[in-house]
């Protein structure tokens, strides 16, 4: 998991606060191991945004994008999370057009055609949740999204009457593949009524691009360092889910998102599915490589 040169040390990352939302101790403790199928995994993308850190002449570092999830939603209600959602069929239907080496961009181990499905979707939701396009019309400059024409599409996108694949090829875009690049896989646990297959995708900020609270899923959008983040959650200020919690564990130390990049294209990417432990009226997530994994049905 984490790079210890770098980001959060492993051993650091098992102490994180582990608060599990209600409605997921209630269902690991009403799951029936070995008598109840597992609801599947739906294929999911979501994509941390990075810009270099706005601390004034020198500063290094990265900041990254949160989006606070509305308190009527169904998942992760109350949340700060990045941009993404699951993967539409419409993604995987289109080919699309790409600038750079697109095989640096795919995630590794997927079958093809979802893998770019999955990309395709983590650029849609990042486009559709803070108005970023991952897209320009060439391998070296990014799309001019502030013409008010941009948010008939983004709205047409959100409501499924278009596609990303339509939208960019009527602009004459392609997707900037050197931009963004797969970073973590976590599989939600099996106790979940509501499962994803989610990967977890680094992308470096467009310079001539600008966030924008969206209304609809999110109430607050909200650019901060991995460390700043880490600091308000430990001290519970800042609600976060495990995944979300450990993927800015990893990214602490990096100083430029060039590095971070760079890392995301030598990192083994093994998928991630906790389980969950309950014990003395509590609840916990237990990892591949902790020692009670395998004895948790």
């Amino acid at each position: 998991m984490a790079d210890p040169t770098n980001g959060v040390t492993e051993d650091e990352l098992r102490r994180l606060p582990q608060r599990l939302p209600a409605s997921l101790v209630e269902a690991a403790r009403s799951y029936r191991p070995g008598l109840d199928t597992p609801a599947p995994a739906r294929a999911a993308a979501t994509v941390v945004l990075l810009r270099p850190a706005r601390g004034g002449p020198g500063a290094s570092g990265v900041e990254i994008c949160l989006l606070r999830r509305v308190s009527t939603m169904a998942f992760a209600a109350g949340m700060y999370v990045f941009p993404g959602g699951t993967v539409d069929q419409a993604d995987g239907d289109a080919e699309l057009d790409r600038f750079g080496a697109a095989e640096a961009t795919l995630p590794p181990g997927a079958e093809p055609a979802l893998a770019r499905a999955l990309v395709c979707a983590a650029v849609r939701e990042t486009f559709e949740e803070s108005g970023v396009l991952l897209a320009g019309p060439d391998g070296g400059t990014s799309a001019d999204v502030s013409d008010p024409s941009w948010e008939a599409d983004r709205v047409a996108l959100e409501s499924r009457t278009t596609n990303l694949a339509a939208v960019l090829a009527r602009r004459g875009l392609g997707v900037r593949v050197d931009l963004i690049r797969p970073w973590a896989r976590w599989i939600t646990p099996e106790v979940e009524p509501r499962r994803y297959d989610t990967w977890f995708f680094v992308a470096a900020m467009p310079a001539t691009q600008r966030t924008r609270q969206i209304p609809g899923e999110s109430d607050r959008l909200l650019w901060t360092s991995p460390a700043a983040a880490l600091e308000e959650f430990i001290a519970d200020r800042l609600n976060l889910m495990p995944p979300t919690a450990y993927t800015l564990g990893e990214l602490v130390g990096y100083d430029s998102v060039e590095a971070v990049l760079t890392a995301a294209g030598t990192r083994a990417i093994q998928p991630i599915m906790p389980k969950i432990s309950l014990d003395d009226g509590g609840a916990r997530l237990v990892f591949q490589h902790d020692a009670d994994h395998d004895s948790i049905g």
